[in-house]
C-alpha cells in the first residue's frame, strides 16, 4: 500500500425499487474483523484492469488479479506462436499496474513495459514478457513464476492468468465484411475481435471448456469483493465468464460483486453501445451472473433509469461517481477511482473501517 489517502468523490446510489438481489447477508457473507483490509479480486485485462488495479492498490494490501489469455497480437502474439506459452503481456501490464509510487515500484514498472527499437527479431518485444517467459521456462510453474516476478517488482498484490492454456477468443460478428453488412461470419483472434468494423453478437474461446487455475479459482471464494471491469468488453471482460470453473466460482463465492463500466465505448468492439447495452450482453454471456454493485461515471450515463433497470436484473444497485480524468480522455483516474471503491466497499460492506 501507498499510505495515501485516495481523492473523495461524491458517491451516487441509483437503487431501483424491487430490487431482486439478495444482500451479501443472506447469501452467507464472510462477516471480518474489525479493521482488517478487504480480500480484493479484479478480473479484466489491458488498461482496463489496470486502472482498477492501480485503483485498488490504494486502498488495500490484499489484492489479487486475475487476468484474461486469449492475447494474440504484437509481443504476447508472437511468443505465443513461437513458443507455445501462455500470452504474458496482459500479466505484464497487471503487474506494472500493481508496482508502488516510490521509485523502486516506478523504476520497475518503466524497465518491463519497456518495449526494444530495433530492426531484428527483438523490435517490439517488452522486457516483462521476455522476462515472465524466461521464468516460466526455469520454473516450470505459471503462478509461481509470476510470484516471483511480483515480489522482484514489490507489487502490491498478486497476479494470476485465469486459465492454464492459451485461449483463442472467436466471435460471431455481424457485417464484419462490409459487402455483406447483413451477414454473420466468424472472426478468430482478440486483436481482430477488438478491432472489428462489425457488430459483435457474441463471443466464445476455444477451447470451449477451458481449465482454470486453481489459486484464480480459491481468490475468487475467499474474497470479500470481486470487481469485473472495467476493459475491452468482448475480449477483456466477458472472457473471464466463460471460463466454466471460474464462472461457478463467480456465482458460489460469498463476495460482493461489482461491474467497473467504461466511461465510453470502444471504438469497432462496442461501437455505439449505451452502459445499459453492456450489461445487456454480459448477461446474454452469463444469464445466471448476480452482481450487487454496478460502478459507473455519472457523467457517461444518459439514461440513469435505463441503467438501473439493466442492474436490477443482476440484483444490482448502480452507484454513480466521478472517475474519469479531467484532462478530457476516456480513461480513468487511480485516485477518483480508488476513492469510489473504498465508499463502495464501505458503504456495501456494512462493517468498517477497513484500515
Amino acid at each position: 500500500m501507498t499510505g495515501r489517502s485516495p481523492r473523495l468523490g461524491r458517491l451516487r446510489r441509483v437503487a431501483p425499487e424491487g430490487r431482486t438481489g439478495r444482500p451479501a447477508e443472506a447469501r452467507g457473507a464472510k462477516p471480518r474483523r474489525r479493521g482488517a483490509q478487504p480480500k480484493v479480486v479484479a478480473l479484466g485485462g489491458g488498461m482496463g484492469l489496470s486502472a482498477s488495479l492501480a485503483a485498488l492498490r490504494r486502498i488495500t494490501g490484499d489484492l489479487t488479479a486475475v487476468v484474461t489469455v486469449a492475447d494474440d497480437g504484437g509481443s504476447s502474439g508472437r511468443l505465443r506462436d513461437e513458443l507455445g506459452v501462455l500470452p504474458p503481456g496482459d500479466l505484464r501490464k497487471a503487474l506494472a499496474a500493481l508496482c508502488g509510487d516510490d521509485d523502486w515500484g516506478q523504476t520497475w514498472a518503466r524497465v518491463i513495459q519497456h518495449r526494444f527499437e530495433s530492426k531484428g527479431d527483438l523490435h517490439e518485444h517488452a522486457v516483462g514478457n521476455l522476462l515472465i517467459v524466461a521464468l516460466w521456462e526455469q520454473l516450470g510453474d505459471h503462478v509461481q513464476a509470476l510470484d516471483l516476478v511480483g515480489k522482484l517488482l514489490g507489487a502490491h498484490g498478486r497476479v494470476l492468468p485465469m486459465s492454464a492454456v492459451p485461449l483463442e477468443l472467436q466471435a460471431l460478428v455481424k457485417g464484419h465484411d462490409p459487402d455483406l453488412p447483413d451477414e454473420v461470419g466468424t472472426v478468430r483472434g482478440q486483436a481482430n475481435v477488438a478491432l472489428t468494423p462489425g457488430e459483435v453478437q457474441s463471443v466464445h474461446v476455444v477451447p470451449h471448456d477451458p481449465p482454470a487455475v486453481p489459486e484464480a479459482v480459491a481468490a475468487v471464494l475467499d474474497a470479500d469483493w470481486v470487481v469485473l471491469g472495467p476493459g475491452s468488453w468482448f475480449s477483456s471482460v466477458i472472457p473471464h465468464l466463460l471460463v466454466p470453473e471460474l464462472l461457478d466460482a463467480l456465482s458460489r463465492t460469498r463476495a460482493r460483486r461489482v461491474l467497473s463500466l467504461n466511461l465510453a465505448p470502444q471504438p469497432g468492439e462496442t461501437e455505439g453501445f449505451s452502459p445499459q447495452r453492456h450489461l445487456e450482453v454480459l448477461g446474454r454471456h452469463a444469464p445466471k451472473l448476480a452482481l450487487d454493485v454496478v460502478l459507473a461515471d455519472e457523467a457517461a450515463v444518459p439514461d440513469r433509469e435505463s441503467l438501473a433497470d439493466a442492474a436490477r436484473r443482476f440484483g444490482a444497485a448502480v452507484e454513480l461517481a466521478p472517475v474519469a480524468r479531467t484532462d478530457g480522455s476516456p480513461r480513468h483516474d487511480p485516485e477518483l477511482l480508488a476513492a469510489a471503491y473504498d465508499r463502495i466497499f464501505r458503504m456495501h460492506g456494512r462493517i468498517g473501517p477497513w484500515r
